[in-house]
Formats: structure tokens, C-alpha cells, sequence
């Protein structure tokens, strides 16, 4: 079984912080949408009836939008994944996000903010799998 990836590990999360990036941070996250969303792990956030992991992941970035911007963050860019022009033929990403956020420190405080947490169930239900790159912009 490929291994899937939905959350960062502890060892991950250390890493990032012990990079002590500076300034602005921009996450490229890779997205693969289940087919329909599976709600197991956070059922009292299920719609009525069944949805798309694309119509799940638009409930996450709807409960997510205000926290962002309100911690500083945005949204840079937001698109339609498809075949690779460069890349395994056998590996396929639904949607790719780019999210700027002033800070390191800005950015665990958003993704650690409880109220933010109450709609990580609909993210859950939504992927199959992703993959979240912090990226560091070169200067000069």
C-alpha cells in the first residue's frame, strides 16, 4: 500500500520550526480529492448527503478563509491540477495552492488556532492524499 499523507508529524513540525525561516513563508499544497468525501472522523460535520472530497475541501477553505486572513495570510494562487508535462505519469494532484503567510510564527499560530481545528474535519474528509511544501522566497 502507497502511504498517504494528510497531516505533518512531530518530526516534521520540529524540522520546519528549526529552519527559523525569516519573513514570509509561501506553502505549496498539493491536493488529491477522494471521490466522495469520507466524513469517519468527524461526523457531526457531515452534510446530509454524500458530497465530493472537492466539495468537502470548499467547506475547509470557506471555515479557513477568515482565519487566515485575519492571521495575516493569503491566498496567492489557486488551481486546477492535471497530467504532468514533467513528472511520474501515474501520479496526480486534483488542486495546488499557494498561501503566503507573514511568518513562521504567524503560520503555527493560525494552524494551532482551536477554532480553525473545529473545520479540520471537512480537510480530513475531503483528501486522499497531499503534500504541503514550505517555500522560502529568493531575493536579488
Amino acid at each position: 500500500m502507497v502511504e498517504k499523507y494528510l497531516a505533518p508529524n512531530q518530526e516534521a513540525v520540529k524540522d520546519f520550526i528549526m529552519r527559523k525561516i525569516e519573513g514570509p513563508v509561501v506553502m505549496l499544497n498539493l491536493l488529491r480529492f477522494r471521490d466522495v468525501a469520507d466524513y469517519t472522523e468527524a461526523p457531526h460535520l457531515a452534510p446530509e448527503q454524500p458530497i465530493s472530497g472537492a466539495a468537502a475541501y470548499e467547506l475547509y477553505i470557506q471555515h479557513t478563509l477568515p482565519m487566515l486572513h485575519s492571521s495575516g495570510g493569503e491566498v496567492v494562487f489557486s488551481g486546477k491540477g492535471g497530467a504532468y508535462l514533467i513528472g511520474p505519469t501515474d501520479e496526480r494532484w486534483d488542486a495546488m495552492l499557494l498561501i503566503r503567510q507573514e511568518s513562521t510564527e504567524r503560520f503555527i499560530a493560525f494552524a494551532s488556532d482551536p477554532e480553525y481545528l473545529k473545520g479540520m474535519g471537512h480537510r480530513t474528509a475531503a483528501l486522499e492524499d497531499s503534500r504541503l511544501l514550505p517555500l522560502i522566497e529568493n531575493i536579488g
